[in-house]
């Protein structure tokens, strides 16, 4: 069961969009599908979902052919896919029907999500005259009104504020607990951190690393402490040739080769009478890993 990616390539015009690319998407959840600008992540997208055809290799979904008709799925673009001049009612109504939906099962679900994301007021409203973020939210509910089976969203936070970044993290977390495939691709870490269990990281088409998310995280060593202090310490801490790679107030992060630098930096602080509020060793981020392989490459 899932989504199958075998030995995928794609070129236009002598370039290698993707290249030779394979990952498997084989339980529910979010899948994280990263990569630099001009990576492939799209590519592979669309050709995931039928839209693009692939030069070779294989693309499956419950263990048939990926073609548009194979494949109940919800796509939410990077790109702004509304039409600015149109009453968002009517337009969620014309991609409902797209999906196959009658009116009526199309207007109680547009009436469900318009709920749902806080955005029942801007129901008769054209497009043009929401805000980005809104905009978003709207392609948002095209994506998922008509309950596809696998969901695509590509860049899905784009131009929203902090709260309606919340709202959307919960919707996407009611997905998950109702068993939805989706794949994630975005430039925001930290989201990606909260959602994925899974992740493939693309360069220049290819495949530069891949796996359980955890486990990539677990195989690197600890390069930081943060420590949260009442008193002043970057004294203390330059003396044990460490480098404070940031400070606010009382609370430093600081970079370490090995855990036994962090020891000798803790014991230092308790010999010196430090009152410590927070000691946490910390190993690298998402973030910090996808700019260290990308960067080798």
């Amino acid at each position: 069961m899932g989504l199958t990616i075998e030995n995928v390539t794609k070129t236009f015009i002598n370039k290698k969009a993707v290249d030779n690319i394979s990952f498997e998407i084989s339980k529910p959840g979010v899948f994280a599908l990263l990569g630099t600008n001009g990576a492939g992540k799209t590519t592979t997208i669309r050709m995931m979902l039928g839209i693009l055809k692939k030069d070779t290799g294989k693309i499956t979904w419950n263990g048939k052919n990926v073609d548009r008709k194979s494949v109940n799925f919800g796509y939410l673009p990077e790109e702004r896919g509304i039409y600015p001049k149109v009453k968002i009612v009517d337009q969620l109504t014309y991609f409902a029907k797209l999906k196959g939906m009658n009116k009526d099962e199309a207007i109680k679900s547009i009436d469900y999500w318009l709920e749902r994301l806080k955005m029942t007021e801007y129901r008769n409203m054209p497009a043009e005259k929401l805000s980005k973020g809104n905009q978003q939210k709207i392609q948002f509910i095209t994506a998922v009104m008509h309950d596809p089976e696998l969901i695509i969203l590509d860049e899905p936070f784009s131009g929203l504020d902090p709260v309606n970044t919340d709202q959307l993290k919960e919707v996407i977390l009611e997905l998950v607990s109702k068993e939805k495939y989706i794949v994630m691709s975005s430039h925001q870490m930290n989201s990606v951190e909260e959602f994925c269990d899974d992740v493939v990281i693309l360069n220049k088409g290819k495949t530069i690393l891949k796996g359980n998310l955890n486990e990539i995280k677990n195989s690197y060593p600890v390069n930081k402490i943060i420590i949260e202090s009442k008193n002043e310490i970057s004294k203390l801490i330059e003396e044990e040739s460490l480098t404070i790679k940031n400070q606010k107030d009382k609370t430093y992060t600081i970079l370490i080769e090995n855990k036994s630098q962090a020891q000798k930096l803790l014991e230092k602080l308790v010999k010196n009478n430090i009152e410590i509020e927070k000691y946490e060793l910390v190993k690298p981020t998402l973030h910090e890993i996808f700019v260290e392989k990308v960067g080798e490459n």
